[in-house]
């Protein structure tokens, strides 16, 4: 650090570099041939290029600043990229995939002459789709580099628990966080989190480096029929290239992490990009007195290598390991010492590595992808049963997930048609060995049986096939103005009783996008949608049988209308409603609720007896806008109304754990003189549903659990206050001779504004905090009978200022 401070008075006697480079590839976006002669143009001044014989660019000698970057060439639909940052650190990579002027298509055509859309990076998609750029990525306020926090400034997203609250549980249009999928260069990573929830697919923060990203795609609705799995959206993580000319790269440090990132040359055919990022929020928050202990690694790489002008390979590869421990707070309080009762330790890694090649055929291309992922989780936690007494296990439990992929995929344009089809399978393994404490054998002072013991106490060992195909065709009608496009899947797997049979999970799906006029489309889509049940619902056992094996896939069908209004290339505005209806949702036969209303605490869900007869619905509206950089101001608006609902064993609908009902966000980014820049970010999200508490259970219970019971005849009947919070970032840039310094000031929750979350059922310390309080100045029972039963609010919010730089060589 006193390195850090020196250099930083070194900076008035160093030479300033004053101008940078941009590079890329442009490519036909249907058949991903490169194109010759296309015309590449630096917006607002006279430098410029065209691509080579290899469909390769490259323009020098540009003065540092921020750039829209636009590309045209005959018969193609030009294609402009915003927010282009030339700086001397690094050159700037910025590759185009341009669509033929006859017609646009994506997942459903859109006609020719249409603007550019201001949201899409390269693919013009007209429904329930968002873009963001690498830019727009890494200098969010608030997120802290982290993609889940990012796209909370899109319509239609929250996090779960508060609605936005410290962890990264993506709900999207009132779906629960498992209901996505994501991709990273087309191969799916089931987790993008660090302290995954088993079962649920959040996390307290992202793995992904936003260092590799070169844009991300959200699809809410209108899935293409090659993803499978999804029912609420579809991420699309695209990683650029290496650095094709030097060694290069970036070292970061941040409000909770180091990272440092690789890239550059291994020869004339192929590029590196390698990362590597430690936490060091472990001592944070023992500096802080905080009880918890979070640590972190995780690891990145993508290899690119070109075997022929046809030919391609990327490897890709992304891991982590977390470990959340505990501390004995120099000063207990109350709060602390509900946190160490109640939360388990969690120790986990994850990685998923493959390579995927793609191979250009004629009149389109040919997609390979050969993956593999795994996830392990440990838990464990212990309860003392009295004061003073032996602690016992209530929690403990040892997981791992390992899914081995295939997908082949094969994409075609001819005529005036896209279509593509393909196929796709995986083997599964998955062991569970699992004891959980439900509720502790409680009896009263003469040996009557009060509550009977409940534990979940199995080792299972599963293994079976997953298998699917599908097909897609695209095509404008009506002299271009009707874009259609029709899509239909099939999953199965050798499993579940009926997992063989194609026709249960029939899946077809059909958009449609007029032009009304060169500015205005309305869209429309219908869709069914089917999703495998987790695995540890899947590998639940009593007495060394399945329990679930009769659970059918969840099936969501999706009505979407909407318009698109697009005054300038710069700008877009969009309307969308939409209705979500669920069928074969999986309910707790113990609970009798839905596993819609789980997930959203550290742990596991799923490891019960369920049936696959749960019913709900999600519905609503969204209105966005989004203002591409083209001067020196960026931004976007969103609103989003959702209603989401879920009926447990008694049929009955009520509020789902991600009924917020009024989501609103904007972010607002300004380019200074000097290179200055400022960033602000604000997130509303209305009260979180929320169940009070059993409280006769709670006492009964809580000496040996650590937490309240929800009593789930009242489930979800009160909710939180409304979240709010708005957060604010500086940057300020330095350029030298091919080094970049970014130093910047990051404040989350700039106001300080209250984080409304959920009450913590406890019972009163003794004013020294060394025990439990009692009513009789007696020790605590078993049963808590003679304990003074507290409510403890949660609703503390801080500002967290984070100072942090960059430096790009």
């Amino acid at each position: 650090m006193r390195l850090f401070f020196f250099f930083l008075l070194l900076l008035p006697t160093l030479s300033f570099a004053q101008s940078g480079v941009i590079t890329g590839t442009v490519r036909d976006a249907n058949t991903r041939e490169t194109l010759i002669g296309v015309s590449v143009q630096v917006v607002g001044t006279q430098l410029g290029t065209v691509t080579n014989e290899s469909g390769s660019y490259r323009i020098d000698n540009i003065p540092l600043g921020s750039y829209t970057l636009q590309s045209s060439y005959i018969g193609y639909q030009p294609l402009s990229k915003f927010n282009v940052n030339v700086t001397s650190g690094n050159a700037q990579i910025i590759n185009f995939e341009l669509v033929p002027a006859s017609s646009q298509l994506g997942e459903v055509e859109v006609v020719a002459r249409r603007r550019q859309s201001a949201a899409i990076a390269d693919i013009v998609t007209p429904l329930s789709v968002q873009s963001l750029s690498t830019e727009e990525i890494r200098s969010n306020p608030g997120g802290n580099f982290d993609i889940s926090k990012v796209v909370q400034v899109l319509p239609g997203v929250a996090t779960s628990g508060t609605g936005g609250g410290s962890r990264n549980d993506l709900i999207i249009r009132g779906g629960a966080p498992s209901e996505n999928v994501y991709y990273l260069d087309g191969i799916e990573i089931p987790l993008i989190n660090h302290f995954t929830t088993q079962g649920s697919a959040g996390g307290a923060t992202g793995i992904l480096n936003v260092s590799f990203i070169e844009d991300l795609k959200l699809s809410s609705s209108a899935f293409d029929a090659r993803y499978d799995n999804a029912l609420a959206s579809v991420f699309e993580f695209r990683q650029r290239y290496g650095n094709p000319e030097r060694f290069s790269g970036n070292v970061r440090l941040s409000g909770s992490e180091f990272a440092t990132t690789l890239e550059g040359p291994l020869s004339s055919k192929t590029t590196y990009l390698v990362s590597a990022r430690r936490s060091y929020l472990q001592f944070l928050f023992k500096l802080l007195d905080l009880p918890i202990r979070p640590n972190y690694w995780d690891f990145q790489y993508k290899v690119d290598h070109k075997i022929d002008s046809k030919t391609s390979l990327s490897f890709i590869g992304v891991g982590a390991i977390d470990e959340f421990a505990f501390g004995v707070p120099r000063n207990s309080t109350p709060e602390s010492e509900y946190i160490l009762r109640s939360i388990p330790s969690n120790n986990q890694w994850n990685y998923t590595t493959g390579v995927a090649m793609k191979r250009l055929v004629r009149d389109g291309y040919v997609n390979l992808a050969l993956s593999r992922n795994a996830f392990n989780i440990d838990l464990e936690k212990t309860e003392a049963a009295q004061e003073g007494g032996a602690s016992q296990l209530t929690l403990k439990s040892t997981s791992r997930e390992t899914e081995n992929k295939l997908r082949l995929d094969v994409n075609k344009y001819q005529n005036g048609f896209k279509y593509a089809y393909g196929v796709s399978g995986q083997y599964v393994q998955f062991t569970n060995d699992i004891f959980s404490l439900i509720r502790n054998e409680v009896r009263d002072e003469s040996g009557n049986l009060v509550q009977p013991a409940v534990t979940v106490d199995y080792d299972t060992n599963l293994d079976f096939f997953r298998y699917g195909a599908f097909g897609q065709v695209s095509r404008s009608v009506l002299n271009n103005r009707l874009g259609l496009s029709f899509g239909l899947r099939t999953d199965m797997n050798t499993f579940t009783d009926e997992g063989r049979n194609p026709l249960k999970t029939l899946s077809p799906r059909l958009s449609a996008s007029y032009l009304l006029t060169d500015k205005w489309t309305i869209n429309g889509s219908w869709g069914t949608y089917y999703k495998l049940p987790t695995y540890t619902v899947l590998g639940y056992q009593e007495n060394n049988r399945f329990l679930n094996r009769s659970a059918d896939y969840i099936r969501s069908i999706h009505y979407v209308l909407g318009t698109e209004f697009l005054p300038r290339e710069d700008l877009r505005f969009t309307v969308e409603g939409f209705y979500k209806d669920y069928d074969n949702y999986p309910v707790s036969l113990r609970d009798g609720i839905s596993l819609a209303n789980q997930g959203g605490d550290f742990g596991s869900i799923g490891n019960e007896a369920v049936s696959t007869t749960g019913k709900g619905r999600a519905y609503g509206a969204e209105f966005y806008v989004q203002k591409k950089l083209t001067g020196t101001v960026f931004g976007v608006l969103s609103y989003t109304y959702v209603i989401s609902e879920f009926a447990g064993t008694d049929g009955r609908y009520v509020s789902s754990a991600w009924d917020y009902r009024h989501l609103a966000s904007g972010l607002l980014g300004k380019k200074l003189p000097r290179n200055w820049e400022f960033g602000a970010k604000y997130r509303f999200a209305g009260g979180a549903p929320a169940t009070p508490f059993d409280l006769e259970a709670s006492q009964r219970n809580y000496a040996s659990l650590g937490v309240g019971i929800l009593d789930y005849t009242r489930l979800n009947s009160e909710r939180l206050r409304p979240f709010s919070q708005l957060d604010v970032r500086i940057d300020k840039k330095w350029n030298f001779s091919r080094i970049t310094l970014d130093l910047f000031l990051d404040i989350a929750n700039v106001l300080a504004s209250n984080t409304p979350g959920f009450d913590r059922y406890t019972f009163q310390r003794n004013e020294d905090n060394t025990g439990f309080a009692t009513t009789d100045g007696n020790p605590l029972r078993n049963d808590g009978s003679n304990a003074i039963p507290v409510i403890l609010k949660n609703n503390d919010g801080n500002l967290v200022p984070t100072l942090g730089f960059i430096v790009e060589f």
